[in-house]
């Protein structure tokens, strides 16, 4: 039996549906590499580039330009080599025993950021001869990277292994987001010291709140990452990036409810009018995470309020507790002849930015971005960006 449906009709018909506008996306990328000033601007892809697709968004920046990209792991590499075939591709967690050919047959440049790194990263010199790889200094983030004082004297050690040449010295901001706070002229001061010491050798300190400090965190490479995806990168500053992903779910059912009664587990709103409510096809287990319900979770008791969804020009509040697969919506203050079965709900996206979502669920963006589930429908949409 041969089926006539087109291809199209998974997204139409999915019950959750995740768009993400490529056009954006470069649009993102580009105006962060004019705030860069003379500063190259590489992509950070790791996370499958923050959840929406290393495969898509790699070859998407590939093709805008960008030769310097960053994932978490080696197996990510791997897979971004086959869509950005001549970038330069570093992998953020190093690289470890039995991981050499994953590295050499797939052009990866390691970044050693421990003591432990170093010395096997020293070994594999020995019996593959030279080999780019890049330093990761910590400057007071106290996460990855080598104390700076070994990191200068390993720059001024002149019986290091002539194979040992970085293509790249890094640090990363621990207070970026939080322009005023003074751990980053800091660690801008540290990680000057640590350049200096590396001369002729390229340098990176920026991440994307990082590019907003200003041009002297710039350095020579900055490494934006949820800015690019339509993120905040400054709490508190008017968001200039555009919106790159929209996540929607079906209404499945609505019903009427009578003022008095309870809606979901634990009985976690109790209605004082007369309401009508919208059953969506989305739940934690689709990264639309349990915090945000209305009630019956801590972080209500904080005084933040609960999530919404969009749909018809309105936002409209979760009512009740959200669960594994589905979320009910208030819909009341709807007109009756919209928000119907079969119609969609937008969960963040254009109307309703991701961070006003995190903020609901007491996160961030980047873990609304990367939780999704793998429920969704994708679909990728790009409109030609102005250089």
């Amino acid at each position: 039996m041969t089926d006539n449906f087109d291809d199209d009709d998974a997204f139409a018909s999915a019950g959750l549906r995740l768009t993400v506008d490529l056009g954006a996306l470069v649009e993102n990328w580009r105006d962060l590499g004019r705030r860069s000033g003379k500063a190259r601007t590489s992509a950070v892809v790791k996370a499958d580039a923050y959840g929406l697709g290393i495969e898509d968004v790699g070859e998407t920046l590939y093709a805008a330009g960008a030769r310097d990209f960053f994932v978490a792991t080696a197996d990510e590499g791997a897979t971004l080599r086959l869509y950005a075939p001549e970038a330069r591709i570093f992998v953020l967690s190093g690289i470890w025993p039995g991981l050499e050919r994953r590295f050499f047959e797939n052009d990866l440049v390691p970044v050693i950021a421990s003591e432990e790194q170093l010395t096997f990263w020293m070994s594999v010199l020995s019996d593959y001869g030279d080999y780019p790889c890049a330093l990761q200094v910590d400057t007071g983030f106290n996460r990855l990277g080598l104390p700076m004082d070994d990191a200068i004297a390993l720059a001024d050690d002149v019986s290091r292994p002539a194979s040992f040449a970085p293509v790249l010295v890094m640090s990363h901001l621990a207070c970026g987001d939080d322009p005023a706070n003074a751990m980053n002229r800091q660690q801008l001061e540290a990680f000057r010291k640590v350049s200096a010491a590396f001369e002729g050798i390229e340098a990176s300190l920026a991440n994307s709140a990082g590019i907003f400090l200003g041009s002297e965190y710039h350095f020579d490479l900055t490494r934006p990452g949820i800015a690019t995806y339509g993120g905040e990168a400054v709490p508190g500053m008017a968001n200039p990036m555009r919106p790159v992903a929209t996540a929607e779910a079906r209404i499945i059912q609505t019903r009427s409810v009578k003022a008095g009664e309870t809606v979901g587990y634990g009985r976690a709103l109790q209605l004082t009018r007369d309401s009508r409510l919208a059953i969506v096809s989305a739940g934690y287990a689709d990264g639309y995470t349990r915090s945000q319900s209305s009630g019956g979770v801590p972080l209500r008791q904080t005084g933040v309020a609960g999530g919404h969804g969009f749909i018809a020009g309105h936002k409209v509040p979760v009512a009740g507790r959200i669960t594994m697969d589905l979320t009910i919506f208030d819909v009341t203050d709807l007109p009756d002849n919209v928000a119907r079965a079969g119609d969609y709900i937008e969960l963040f996206g254009n109307n309703i930015p991701v961070d006003e979502a995190a903020k609901a669920a007491g996160t961030i963006g980047y873990e609304m971005l990367t939780s999704m589930g793998l429920r969704h429908e994708r679909r990728y949409i790009s409109e030609e960006a102005e250089e």
